[in-house]
């Protein structure tokens, strides 16, 4: 048998998981760790600076998270229901998430505020999920930011008393119904630092869906299928990404929501870098071989998670727990508004992996070529 959900376990206590931003986006620590020695070194954000050089292209992914949550009654009941924004379908059908999602039958109304939006649902979805078609008067951005709510994770149960702190500075694509947390740690300033000293920094739009948060369920990692999400991937971002390779720069993600959509992009042209648009489920655990990523930014996940599988897939399963157990040790903190990982490469080919784990990874996003 190949690598389980298990093998990805850790100890995480529950005060680690951090609840709120620290004040100063950039107060956070950073455990640097190299991918091919197991070794890690403690620091603070701002020592990024020194481990990047002039050339390597940094690269952000600028999608803006919408304030997807709405509170609303039934037309027909008056009865409460809450509508989460998931995905945009065409025009003005979105797919969502409805609670109690029995009351949420094909042609019922919910309306939000004082009417002036409503969502009539027009199809009902396996798990639980539902197409709705929202009406309104305006535009549709504009409501939605003065009736929704920020769609925060479900382990963070304090109020964000500044929606801004779940955006990062660069965000500009509306679409996500989740934050690429990796990125908060940016200011606009440091942004700065970084162009003037030669580091490149390129943008790419991966809508994080809410699928990112939801637990692996199946023993064997391979029986697990990924949430779709929609990516772009522009001419000038291709371009920075080629030259850095001719040169022999480092690509560096910031977020697995980044890799994912460079890796879909090295995947699906057999290591070629160009500019694309689609839809991934490309799923990054050990024995997959990264074709774009050098270096990459990222927080500490869930134990048993997608994520932390990706992470292993990078500098080896036992690398990152002996990471992990560190950060624990020294009380990091946790998840989207706790503290960053710098993991420098090449990547690391784990000695635990064997032929057919290796085999599977390859077997995993065989897909991607096809599309």
């Amino acid at each position: 048998m190949g690598l389980t959900t298990n093998d990805f376990d850790f100890e995480l206590p529950e005060e680690l998981i951090a609840q709120t931003p620290i004040p100063n986006r950039l107060g956070s620590k950073l455990l640097t760790l190299d991918a091919q020695t197991g070794d890690y070194q403690d620091g603070h954000f701002p020592d990024l600076a020194d481990q990047l050089e002039a050339g390597d292209v940094l690269v952000l992914n600028n999608t803006r998270v919408l304030p997807a949550r709405l509170y609303g009654v039934k037309e027909e009941t008056g009865g409460h229901q809450e509508v989460l924004l998931l995905n945009n379908i065409e025009g003005d059908k979105w797919e969502v998430l409805m609670k109690p999602a029995r009351r949420a039958k094909v042609g019922s109304t919910v309306t939000f505020g004082n009417g002036d939006l409503k969502a009539t649902v027009t199809k009902e979805l396996e798990h639980g999920g539902r197409i709705v078609e929202f009406s309104y008067d305006g535009i549709f951005l504009e409501i939605l930011e003065s009736l929704g709510e920020m769609p925060l994770p479900p382990y963070i149960k304090e109020k964000l008393d500044n929606p801004d702190r779940y955006q990062t500075v660069y965000a500009k694509e509306n679409g996500s119904a989740a934050a690429p947390t990796a990125g908060l740690h940016f200011t606009t300033e440091f942004l700065e630092e970084l162009k003037a000293k030669g580091v490149k920094i390129a943008y790419l739009t991966l809508h994080v869906g809410l699928g990112t948060f939801r637990p692996v369920t199946a023993e064997a990692i391979d029986d697990h299928h990924m949430h779709a999400e929609f990516y772009r991937f522009d001419e000038q971002a291709a371009q920075m990404i080629n030259e850095a390779k001719a040169n022999h720069h480092r690509v560096i993600a910031v977020g697995t929501t980044s890799i994912r959509t460079l890796e879909t992009i090295g995947t699906k042209f057999n290591g070629e870098i160009k500019p694309d648009s689609g839809w991934t489920d490309i799923f990054i655990a050990p024995g997959y071989e990264f074709k774009v990523v050098d270096a990459f930014i990222t927080n500490f996940h869930l134990p048993k998670s997608t994520l932390i599988m990706l992470v292993s897939a990078f500098a080896g399963r036992q690398h990152v727990l002996n990471a992990y157990s560190h950060a624990v040790d020294e009380r990091y903190r946790f998840f989207s508004f706790g503290d960053a990982m710098f993991l420098k490469g090449p990547q690391f080919l784990d000695p635990e992996l064997t032929d057919d784990d290796i085999a599977a990874a390859k077997q995993r996003n065989q897909s991607l070529l096809a599309k």
